[in-house]
C-alpha cells in the first residue's frame, strides 16, 4: 500500500514537471521500522532529492542534501550560500555523518529510539485517564492526555500538543532518552490520575 501510494505521488509529480523531495529528518527510524534500506525508500521509488537530517539522529548539528537526480545539484552551492546555509568548517559536519554511517550507528540509534517508543506504549497503555490514538510505528507516540496533566508533566518532560481541541499529544523519543525517563513519565501520569479520585 505504502509503495503504491509513493509511486502514485511520484508519477503525479513527474507528470506535472515537478520533483519529488523526501524530508528525511527521521528516515533512519522509518527504515528500521519498515525493515528496508534507504535505497528502497528513495532511489527505487524514483525520488529526486532527499534531505537527510542529522540532529534527530544523534548528531550535534548538520543536514545532508542528497541529489538522486544529479542535474538538480547544478549551482546548488551558490543557492545554499544565498540562503545562509553554508557554514564554515563544513568538514566538521561531514565528519559527524561519516561516524553516523560507520558500523551502522544510524541503525543502532534508530532501533533504540523506536524501542523506547514501544516501551512507552507498554508503560501507559493501561492508564485509564489517557488514550493512545495511533499505532506506534517508529519513535512517536500519539496519546490524549487530560489538559490538567499538562502543567505538572511539563515541569519535567516536554511534549507537543498535536491537537489543542482534543488534547492529543505527540511524544517523540530521542537518542538521548532513557528507559528510566519512560518509566518515570508513566509513573507521574499514574500519580496525577490517582489524585483525581
Amino acid at each position: 500500500m505504502l509503495i503504491s501510494l509513493s509511486l502514485f505521488v511520484r508519477d503525479f509529480a513527474h507528470s506535472k514537471n515537478m520533483y519529488v523531495h523526501i524530508d528525511g529528518a527521521r528516515l533512519p527510524n522509518a527504515a528500521v521500522s519498515l525493515n528496508c534500506t534507504f535505497k528502497e525508500m528513495t532511489t527505487d521509488l524514483g525520488v529526486d532529492v532527499v534531505s537527510f537530517g542529522g540532529t534527530k539522529n544523534g548528531l550535534i548539528f548538520g543536514e545532508a542534501i542528497l541529489f538522486l537526480m544529479p542535474q538538480l545539484a547544478q549551482n546548488f552551492q551558490y543557492i545554499r550560500k544565498q540562503c545562509l546555509q553554508l557554514p564554515s568548517k563544513s568538514r566538521f559536519i561531514a565528519a559527524q555523518f561519516l561516524a553516523l554511517f560507520e558500523n551502522d550507528l544510524w541503525q543502532q540509534n534508530a532501533l533504540y529510539v523506536n524501542q523506547l517508543a514501544t516501551s512507552l506504549l507498554h508503560e501507559i497503555k493501561d492508564i485509564k485517564s489517557i488514550q493512545v490514538t495511533e499505532p506506534v510505528q517508529s519513535n512517536a507516540v500519539f496519546v490524549k492526555i487530560p489538559k490538567e496533566f499538562f502543567k505538572p508533566l511539563r515541569e519535567k518532560y516536554f511534549f507537543y500538543v498535536w491537537d489543542e481541541k482534543t488534547f492529543e499529544c505527540r511524544i517523540m523519543m530521542s537518542f538521548d532518552n532513557t528507559i528510566d525517563e519512560i518509566k518515570d513519565f508513566a509513573k507521574q501520569i499514574r500519580e496525577l490520575e490517582s489524585r483525581q479520585k
